[in-house]
Formats: C-alpha cells, structure tokens, sequence
C-alpha cells in the first residue's frame, strides 16, 4: 500500500480518548534519535494515554488524505496527521503561567504542508486560553528541522545542557526554547 497524500488540512482539534490507537501508531512511526531519548518502543505497547498523558493535553492535526491508488476516483478518508502534547512543566503555583510543548509529531505522508505549524499556532491559543503566558519546549541540539521551525515560530534558546544526553554513539546537547504569549 502506498504512502496518502495529503489533500487539505483540517482545523487542530483537541485529542478524543478514541484517539489513542491512532496517535501510539503516529508516535511508533515517527519515533527517531533526532528527537527521542527512550529507546524505540517494543511490543506490547503501552496505551498513548495513561494518567501522565491525558487526551486533554494532546491537540491533533487531521487531514483529508488520499491513496495514490484511489486519487483518481477520488477516495478520500481523513487521517491523523501530527500531535502536539501541551501541558505545565511543573505542578507548582509559581509556574501555572507557563505551559510547555512536551511532544510533537508529524507523520511522514503530511510533512512539509503545514502541519507543524497549524498544531504550534493551536498550542498557542490553548496555552493562552489556559491562561499562560509563556510556552517553553525542548528540542535536540542535532535536530536542525524542528529547531528552525522554532526560530521561525519566535522561540528563542534560553539554555543549552551540553552533552545531556547519549545518543546513538555520540553526545547530544538539550536545547531549552521559549517565546511570550503575550507580546
């Protein structure tokens, strides 16, 4: 079977507790060193939601999708096509005003159409909708792609740990990013 196109992007939604088949499938299919550091998941997997992962902090990214084999009859089916996990970095009172991007993932049919940057600008509202005034992640040092789309996005590194992490035979520095809200 081949790869869908994507045909047109559907507006971010908030996650379903249905949902959670379908993004555990994106997550294993998007899993990579260039922004992982567990291990690759190995069956049996665990659920995608559990009581750290709530449907209520992922907002997911659908489109209408075509197999190239059913484009010309014009078959269409809507597809999961990225996530985004937002949720507090910390459950202290002093930092309730800011939320962090604490996963993001696009399946590889929908990348380079938006989608990343359809789920960022929802996280947006959602963080301010949350009452947040800050949105902060983390990103690999190695990962060129997603640290660029960040810039773009007006996330600035804040800190940097060097060599936090032992990846794939080499040393990988933690990048610490984050923008206002409110500005």
């Amino acid at each position: 079977m081949s790869a869908p196109r994507l045909s047109s992007l559907r507006p971010v939604r908030p996650a379903a507790p249905g949902d959670g088949p379908a993004l555990g499938e994106l997550d294993r299919a998007t899993w990579s060193t260039l922004h992982a550091v567990q291990p690759r998941p190995q069956p049996p997997y665990e659920p995608f939601f559990d009581d750290r992962h709530r449907p209520e902090d992922i907002l997911v990214a659908e489109a209408e999708a075509e197999a190239e084999a059913e484009a010309e009859a014009g078959g269409v089916e809507v597809r999961i096509a990225g996530y985004l996990r937002l949720a507090r970095p910390t459950p202290l009172a002093c930092n309730a005003h800011v939320r962090q991007i604490q996963g993001l993932a696009v399946a590889g049919w929908a990348r380079r159409h938006g989608v990343a940057r359809a789920l960022l600008h929802a996280a947006y509202a959602e963080a301010r909708r949350q009452g947040a005034g800050r949105l902060t992640l983390r990103v690999l040092g190695h990962n060129s792609a997603a640290r660029a789309l960040y810039e773009a996005e007006g996330f600035a590194v804040e800190g940097v740990l060097p060599g936090e992490f032992f990846l794939g035979g080499r040393y990988v520095d933690d990048v610490l990013m984050g923008r206002s809200l409110t500005s």
